[in-house]
């Protein structure tokens, strides 16, 4: 599959948003028209967090990846945190993952990052299979402390 990836304008609101939704439902996450909106100026900003849309040859928007810069302070440098990606389940299987992750590497080099990470569910096996294709999984666990 050929895909243009691209960063979400204007014209792509739409589109965005209902990939967005569909990447929340997924993790059983609530999403409301404040959430949206935050997330998509910060995208839109770009300094917060960066987005880049996968279309395919159509223009039929298939896959939204969200990340940003994180400091490291052990290695004293920016390095990539990959919060969301998402691809249409109506387009898994495609290699769309593969070609959004493509540009994401080519991003980091962009940026210097030295590498980009990020967190899945345990039993997200599909998109395990092909995280454990594209990368290295690390030995670091990962906790959270709720306020």
């Amino acid at each position: 599959m050929t895909l243009t990836i691209s960063i979400p304008g204007d014209t792509d609101h739409d589109d965005w948003r209902r990939l967005y939704r569909g990447y929340a439902e997924y993790y059983g996450m609530p999403m409301d028209e404040s959430t949206l909106t935050t997330v998509w100026d910060w995208i839109q900003d770009g300094t917060r967090l960066q987005g880049l849309l996968a279309r395919d040859a159509n223009g039929q928007a298939v896959g939204l990846m969200h990340f940003r810069a994180m400091p490291s302070p052990l290695r004293g440098s920016t390095v990539g945190f990959l919060d969301d990606l998402f691809v249409d389940p109506a387009y898994r299987g495609t290699g769309a993952v593969d070609e959004m992750m493509e540009a994401l590497r080519q991003e980091a080099r962009r940026q210097g990052w030295p590498f980009v990470r990020w967190i899945t569910r345990e039993n997200n096996y599909r998109a395990r299979g092909v995280y454990d294709r594209c990368a290295e999984r690390t030995d670091w666990v990962t906790y959270q402390l709720d306020p």
